[in-house]
């Protein structure tokens, strides 16, 4: 593997049920600073467990993961790193219901200590990439499910993360609002020399991503 690989993920599995369920069995890849990855594959065979590990939600069983050349088994605050270097996009938007849309794009600013000025401006500009500007003093109940996943995507991103971690994340979303997301995504990736990985069963977004990782019953195929 490339030593100037932003992610390096090396035989690693995960198993639950006390190893009665192999949800994944001994994946290898590595990526680049300023690249797209399309992970694909059937339902089950393991991607949102795989971004769960990279994303430091779970812990592997066997293998190693890196990021940024650390050792995700070495860090001792996995909430800490993913402030500053992780943006998840998750299937489900998991927006704070008592804040407005703009409050939950700024909230991940809040650990790093971002400024007051610099979090609303941030936040404002995100929220109008996504169409959302008219929307920012809204609650997430009084949006549509399409515009709270949109708003999402800027919450992510807003902490300019070298990785981010998309899961499925135009699946609630018509044709145009998802073609905006995956634009503001790959944007991302080349402005900031971030890492891109999207979990997908769209064919074309994966078409859309500069390579594909497919997993079939917790393997790499």
């Amino acid at each position: 593997m490339s030593e100037a690989a932003l992610l390096q993920v090396v035989g690693v599995g995960r198993d639950y049920d006390r190893g009665a369920v192999r949800a994944l069995g001994r994946v290898t890849f590595s990526a680049g600073a300023g690249q797209t990855l399309a992970l694909t594959g059937p339902s089950g065979c393991g991607k949102s467990t795989l971004l769960s590990l990279i994303g430091l939600l779970d812990r592997p069983d066997r293998g190693h993961i890196e990021v940024l050349g650390l050792d995700l088994a070495t860090i001792r605050s996995a909430h800490a790193f993913r402030a500053g270097r992780v943006g998840f996009v998750f299937q489900f938007h998991h927006m704070v219901a008592s804040m407005t849309l703009q409050e939950n794009v700024e909230a991940p600013m809040l650990a790093l200590g971002v400024p007051r000025a610099e979090r609303r401006s941030r936040a404002a500009q995100l929220l109008d990439a996504m169409g959302l500007g008219p929307r920012a003093g809204f609650l997430p109940s009084h949006v549509s499910g399409g515009e709270r996943q949109r708003a999402a995507v800027a919450r992510a991103l807003v902490n300019r993360p070298a990785l981010v971690l998309a899961d499925e994340p135009t699946g609630n979303l018509d044709s145009r609002n998802g073609q905006c997301v995956i634009e503001l995504l790959v944007a991302h990736a080349r402005q900031h020399q971030a890492l891109v990985l999207i979990a997908t069963h769209n064919p074309e977004i994966a078409a859309a991503m500069d390579a594909r990782i497919e997993l079939r019953d917790g393997e790499r195929v």
